[in-house]
């Protein structure tokens, strides 16, 4: 299969995981993507751990984060190594980086020097708090951003501190953002033929993914979110049934319903502290310690049966070991391997987008530090004479 954006070489001057990210997007459309990267040590991702899992010396994150790409080294202080990239960067499409401000500007590699090397390169800019301002400097690291966005006090019951989301959700939401705006970028420089600026930063994502409560917010008098009192509540702004509930031998999920009709199915008496639509809101909190007692009786998946054959959205809450053994998870093709040579493989995801009926499988790994560098050097005339 064709993919769209075969042809489209990036430069990819990112480590961590926000730029990374993006760049694996766009490695699964189709896009060749050469990773810049340091002598020696190379993006820091690769000794970057989680659960401190390593595969061949780099850590199993980076193996995640930047299969299917090039390595290309190179100091970027270095003069020669400089005018390499200078030759690579007017050959390229798009360019992508994550330093601090300040930093491509000391280099020469900022937006206004490249445009002059190319006129029509998409530049792509990932910062943790953007550009200006008193935080320009700060460290762009995930759980920080979370921390001063407001997102840990969406989760947990009001008698919990601040709750962090249990991923790098800013990353992973600004790496999906930087692939909009290149899209669009390449779109509009199709049209004009000219280069196009494309900035996100961490903050910014993260205050996107919750524009639905932070709009409440600014549109409620100011007043904080009130997460409710009794465990099992899943949102700080929607009334009861939304949360999960312990069962006898499990936990089941109910998303919004009517309330009475949810009650009057899993004969659950609710006629105190319903009264009209408005009271699932202002009687949230014993409503839910109300549905729990009740869902406590029975297994969860008689409960399940029992409200989906009355057209009640729920489900069953699973873990890894139960989900991934379903067909319904098996049928989505969502896992592939990584063959790394000498019998290793490493088993992760699949791009999650279908083209024309077909899976964008990609199941190249990440390179080792500088692997294609000989080959780069030589398919762009790169090697400096003197």
């Amino acid at each position: 299969m064709n993919r769209p954006l075969e042809g489209l070489l990036v430069l990819e001057f990112c480590q961590f995981l926000a730029g990374p990210s993006a760049g694996l997007k766009l490695a699964d459309l189709g896009a060749r993507v050469i990773k810049i990267e340091r002598p020696n040590t190379g993006d820091a991702c690769r000794q970057l751990s989680i659960k401190n899992l390593f595969v061949d010396e780099d850590s199993l994150l980076f193996h995640t984060i930047n299969r299917n790409k090039e390595s290309y080294t190179a100091d970027l202080k270095n003069p020669e190594d400089l005018k390499r990239l200078k030759k690579l960067i007017s050959k390229a499409d798009v360019m992508t980086h994550n330093f601090r401000p300040g930093v491509m500007e000391k280099i020469g590699l900022d937006y206004a020097n490249v445009q002059n090397i190319n006129p029509k390169i998409v530049y792509g800019v990932v910062t943790g708090y953007g550009s200006e301002g008193p935080w320009k400097n700060k460290p762009g690291q995930d759980l920080l951003v979370q921390a001063v966005s407001g997102l840990t006090f969406l989760s947990g019951v009001d008698i919990d501190g601040p709750v962090p989301f249990g991923l790098s959700v800013s990353d992973i939401m600004c790496g999906n953002h930087l692939v909009q705006g290149i899209m669009a970028a390449l779109i509009k420089r199709a049209k004009t033929n000219k280069s196009v600026l494309v900035e996100v930063s961490l903050l910014e994502s993260i205050l996107d993914v919750q524009f639905e409560v932070l709009t409440t917010y600014l549109n409620d008098g100011g007043k904080l979110p009130d997460r409710s009192g009794a465990k099992g509540s899943a949102h700080a702004y929607l009334s009861a049934p939304y949360g999960m509930y312990e069962t006898k031998d499990g936990y089941i999920a109910m998303a919004m319903g009517n309330l009475p009709n949810i009650c009057s199915i899993i004969n659950c008496d609710i006629a105190d502290l319903y009264v009209e639509a408005g009271s699932a809101f202002e009687n949230r909190d014993q409503l839910i310690v109300r549905l729990s007692e009740t869902f406590k009786r029975e297994n969860t998946k008689t409960w399940v049966n029992l409200l989906e054959d009355r057209g009640i959205w729920c489900a069953e809450v699973l873990n890894y070991q139960t989900a991934t053994t379903l067909d319904a998870y098996k049928i989505l093709d969502i896992e592939q391997n990584l063959d790394l040579g000498g019998g290793k493989q490493i088993k992760t995801t699949v791009s999650p987008i279908r083209l024309d009926n077909e899976k964008l499988f990609a199941a190249r790994p990440a390179p080792k530090l500088g692997l294609n560098t000989p080959d780069i050097n030589k398919e762009f005339e790169l090697e400096i004479h003197t």
